[in-house]
C-alpha cells in the first residue's frame, strides 16, 4: 500500500491541528521527498542518526517531535544542517516534523502517551496554551513516585523537594523542557510536577513550597507520542510503519 505526500500532510494536519498553536518553529513538512510514500518511520528528533537509520530502513517519510528549522536559530545550511538536509535529499525523504501540537494532543501527545505509560490520568489541563496535564493520585509519597518514574522510564530521576514533603494527591506533567510550567502546575494545585529538564530557579521553588519537582530526561519523557501518533496516521493511510529510538542521555 503507498500514499501520497500530500494526503499524509493532510492526515497529519487534521490529527494535530498546527493552526491552533503559536510554535517556535514550523510544523508540517519541513523537507520535500518524493511524492509517493510506503513507508513511515517515526522518532523523537531529526537528528542524523536517526536519517540514517531511516534510510537502512528504506523509509519515505519521516516523522519527527523535534524538526531541524527553529525561530532564532542560524538560517544557513552548513555543517550538520547540511548534512541532515543533504542525506534526506539524496534519499528523497520527506520529513514531517509537529512540536507542540503533538505535546498537547489529548490521546496521542507526548503528555497523554506519557500519562498511559505511567498510569496517570489527567482531569484537566493547565499552562501556556494548556499544554500541561494534571491529575490525582493516592497521596503516595514522593519517593514512592520517583521510584515508579524511574522503573517505568528506565532512567534516573532528580527529584527535589522541601524538608516536609507534602504526600502527592495531584500530579502534574509537561513533558520535555517544560521546567517553567513548575509556578503554573503549583497554581493548579500540584503537589508534584514532572518534566524532563530542571533548571536552577526550579529547585529553590521546590525546596520553599514542598511541592515535589521530577526530571527524567527530555528524551525520556518525549519518546511516545510521535510514534503514536504516526502509528496512527500510517494505519489511516495503509502505509507501514516503523519507530526508531535514538537513545539520548538528555
Amino acid at each position: 500500500m503507498t500514499t501520497t505526500r500530500q494526503d499524509m500532510l493532510q492526515a497529519f494536519d487534521a490529527l494535530l491541528q498546527p493552526a491552533s498553536f503559536k510554535d517556535y518553529g514550523p510544523n508540517g513538512l519541513q523537507v520535500e521527498g518524493k511524492a509517493e510514500i510506503r513507508k513511515l518511520v517515526s522518532g523523537v528528533t531529526a537528528s542524523r542518526a536517526l536519517i540514517e537509520a531511516a534510510i537502512a530502513a528504506q523509509a519515505d517519510a519521516i516523522f519527527v517531535h523535534h524538526g531541524l528549522f527553529w525561530r532564532g536559530y542560524d538560517g544557513r545550511i552548513t555543517g550538520w544542517m547540511k548534512q541532515r538536509i543533504e542525506l534526506l535529499i539524496k534519499h528523497d525523504i520527506n520529513l514531517f516534523a509537529y512540536h507542540l501540537p503533538l505535546d498537547a494532543h489529548p490521546e496521542l501527545g507526548n503528555n497523554a502517551q506519557l500519562g498511559v505509560q505511567l498510569g496517570w490520568q489527567a482531569d484537566a489541563r493547565f499552562g501556556d496554551q494548556e499544554l500541561g496535564f494534571i491529575g490525582s493520585l493516592d497521596a503516595l509519597p514522593p519517593a514512592q513516585v520517583a521510584a515508579h518514574i524511574q522503573q517505568t522510564l528506565g532512567r534516573s530521576v532528580t527529584v527535589v523537594t522541601g524538608e516536609t514533603p507534602r504526600p502527592i494527591r495531584r500530579m502534574a506533567w509537561c513533558t520535555g523542557g517544560a521546567q517553567g510550567f513548575f509556578e503554573a502546575a503549583m497554581a493548579a494545585g500540584a503537589d508534584g510536577f514532572l518534566t524532563g529538564e530542571i533548571s536552577e530557579p526550579q529547585a529553590h521553588l521546590a525546596r520553599e513550597t514542598g511541592v515535589s519537582f521530577f526530571a527524567a530526561g527530555h528524551h525520556a519523557t518525549e519518546r511516545y507520542g510521535a510514534p503514536a501518533a504516526a502509528a496512527a496516521v500510517a494505519q489511516q493511510l495503509g502505509v507501514a510503519h516503523h519507530f526508531i529510538d535514538i537513545d539520548n542521555p538528555a
